[in-house]
């Protein structure tokens, strides 16, 4: 296992996440030491970019999950995986680029910004539709 990390550049206990996760899997050897198939390297290198991109667990596991297990991604199982991806990361873009463009002026609900309340918050409609952060939680 130590190798598997090292070779994939994650922690040992990084390994046995992905593992108890059901994200990887291994065999037992006669002297009961896991082995990993050789794949294993693209399915973590799979995985860390998914994460760093923001995609979380369960969705990365049911995209995998689509294919035989421990099998090795064509190029076009990854357009698969990307394309599945790309709208979920679009929207996270497109929250994220809202919340930086206007997180300076109001922390969604005008609470903070007295002068503007009555603007974007008249009567607090928005308190209406649920707690927290209502303008810059907005799909």
């Amino acid at each position: 296992m130590g190798e598997v990390a090292r070779r994939a550049g994650v922690p040992v206990s990084t390994i046995h996440f992905y593992e108890s996760k059901g994200l990887i899997t291994s065999v037992r050897s006669a002297g009961n030491q896991r082995r990993f198939p050789l794949v294993v390297l693209r399915y973590i290198a799979v995985i860390k970019v998914a994460q760093r991109a923001g995609v979380p667990l369960e969705e990365i596991k049911e995209a995998l999950g689509r294919y035989p297990r421990g099998s090795k991604l064509t190029t076009e199982q990854w357009r698969e995986l990307s394309s599945a991806w790309r709208a979920s990361l679009d929207e996270r873009i497109k929250r994220l680029t809202r919340l930086r463009d206007e997180l300076d002026g109001c922390i969604g609900c005008g609470c903070l910004s007295l002068e503007e309340c009555p603007l974007r918050n008249p009567m607090d409609e928005l308190g209406r539709e649920g707690a927290g952060p209502r303008i810059l939680e907005r799909p």
